[in-house]
C-alpha cells in the first residue's frame, strides 16, 4: 500500500457544477433573503435589479448591454437566444465537446436551420477560420467536458453581419472576454462564482436586441422564451422583472458571490485565482509521469475546468470500460478520504479526471491535492 499524504484539502471540493462555494460561505450569509414574499414586490424587484447592476459593474459591461435572470440554468439562456434569434441567416454551429454538440443537436434536430457544423474531438478546438462573418454563430467560449476554450476572439470579424451567441459558462469571470464581438452571452451562476443552480444569466448587445425586434422567427415560443413584445423588448426582463418566479434565496447567494468577488478585487482578481490555482495544478501534472492535460496546446487550454488524462502505458492497454471503472475507484478512495469530490471526467470525455480551478477554490487546496491524486493512482494501479 501507498502511504497516505500527510495534509488533506481544507476544502475537497472541486467539481465543474455547481462549483465550490466561496471562501468563508455560510448559511447565515443568506439570513437577508427576501422570503415569503413575491419576487414582483418592491423589495424582491430591488434584489434582482442589485444582482444586475453589481454583475454590470464585476463584468465592466457596456452600458449598451442588458443582463437579464432567466429560467433553467445557461442551458436556458442559450436555448432562449437560439429560439428566437436564430433562422433569420445561415448559422455556423462550433463544438468540441458535449454542450457544443447539444447546441449542434438543437440546431440541426429541433431547429432545423440551414447549419454549418464544425466539430473537434475532445482535447481539440474547432476551425474557428472557417466561420463565415455573414452567417450567425453559435459556440461555447471554455469547453466544460474538455477543457479546451478559444484563445481570443480575434477570429470573430469586426465587419460581422450575423449575431455571435456565446455560450460563457465556465469562463465567465475567469477568462477576459472580448465584449465587442459577442451579442449574446449566457452563463449560469452555479459555475465560477460558486452560485445555487437552476438560474441562468442573459446577456444582450444592441446586435441582439435588433434581431429580436425586427425577426420573428417561424415556429411557436414558450412563455419562458418570449423576449419582446408587439415587436419590441420586454425591457423589464432587464430590469428584475424576471419571466417566471426566481429563488429568491439563490439570488441572495449570488449577490453575496458577486460583493465578495468586489472586495477581492474585482474581475481581475477573480482571473488570477484561477491562473494561480490553474498554475498550481499544472506544476503538479509537470511532475506526474502518469498523468497529463487532454487538450495538448497550453494555448487553447482551459484554465477553469482542468481535462485530464491518465498516460501511463498499463492504464491505456487496459478496455475503456476498465479504464472507467479505474477512474471511479480512484474517486471513491479519494471521496472515503475526504481528500477530492467530484473529479472524475465527463461521461462522454475520454476516461480521466476533470478539476475545477476557478476563483472559488483556493490554490492551498489545489497544491494538497496533487499528492492524493497520486496516491489514488497508485493504490488503484496496486489493486489490479
Amino acid at each position: 500500500m501507498t502511504a497516505k499524504p500527510a495534509a488533506r484539502p481544507a476544502r475537497p471540493y472541486f467539481s465543474s457544477g455547481p462549483c465550490a462555494k466561496r471562501p468563508g460561505w455560510s448559511p447565515e450569509s443568506l439570513s437577508a433573503a427576501v422570503l415569503g414574499r413575491s419576487h414582483r414586490s418592491k423589495i424582491g424587484k430591488a434584489r434582482l435589479k442589485d444582482a444586475i447592476d453589481r454583475t454590470r459593474a464585476l463584468l465592466s459591461l457596456p452600458d449598451d448591454y442588458r443582463i437579464g435572470v432567466v429560467p433553467a440554468s445557461d442551458t436556458g439562456a442559450v436555448e432562449m437566444a437560439m429560439w428566437t434569434m436564430l433562422g433569420a441567416r445561415p448559422v455556423d454551429m462550433l463544438a468540441w465537446e458535449s454542450f457544443g454538440k447539444g447546441w449542434v443537436a438543437d440546431a440541426v434536430k429541433q431547429l432545423k436551420l440551414d447549419a454549418r457544423i464544425y466539430e473537434a474531438p475532445y482535447g481539440e478546438i474547432a476551425d474557428l477560420g472557417a466561420v463565415d462573418p455573414t452567417h450567425d454563430v453559435v459556440f461555447a467560449w471554455n469547453g466544460t467536458t474538455s477543457g479546451v476554450k478559444v484563445p481570443n476572439a480575434d477570429w470573430i470579424s469586426d465587419k460581422r453581419e450575423g449575431v455571435v451567441i456565446c455560450d460563457a459558462t465556465s469562463a465567465i469571470f475567469a477568462q477576459p472576454l472580448d465584449w465587442a464581438k459577442l451579442d449574446v452571452v449566457t452563463y449560469s451562476w452555479q459555475k465560477v462564482l460558486g452560485g445555487e443552480a437552476a438560474h441562468g444569466v442573459l446577456i444582450l448587445g444592441p446586435r441582439a436586441v435588433e434581431r429580436l425586434e425586427t425577426y420573428t422567427p417561424p415556429r411557436p415560443l414558450p412563455k419562458i422564451f418570449r423576449l419582446t413584445k408587439a415587436g419590441k423588448l420586454i425591457e423589464g426582463i432587464f430590469d428584475g422583472a424576471t419571466i417566471n418566479t426566481p429563488s429568491m434565496l439563490c439570488v441572495e447567494d449570488y449577490l453575496g458571490a458577486l460583493k465578495w468577488a468586489a472586495g477581492l478585487g474585482g474581475l481581475e482578481a477573480l482571473h488570477q485565482r484561477a491562473n494561480e490555482n490553474f498554475q498550481a495544478l499544472s506544476e503538479w501534472v509537470a511532475g506526474a509521469p502518469w498523468i497529463d492535460f487532454l487538450c495538448a496546446d497550453p494555448a487553447i487550454r482551459s484554465n477553469t475546468s482542468v481535462c485530464l488524462k491518465i498516460v501511463d502505458p498499463v492504464f491505456a492497454a487496459l478496455p475503456e470500460s476498465d479504464q472507467r471503472a479505474f477512474v471511479k475507484r480512484m474517486e471513491a478512495l479519494l471521496e472515503a478520504e475526504s481528500a477530492a469530490f467530484d473529479i472524475g471526467g465527463y461521461r462522454d470525455a475520454p476516461p480521466g479526471l476533470r478539476i475545477w480551478c476557478g476563483a472559488t477554490v483556493e490554490r492551498d487546496d489545489i497544491d494538497a491535492l496533487g499528492p492524493w491524486l497520486d496516491w489514488a493512482f497508485h493504490e488503484v494501479n496496486g489493486e489490479r
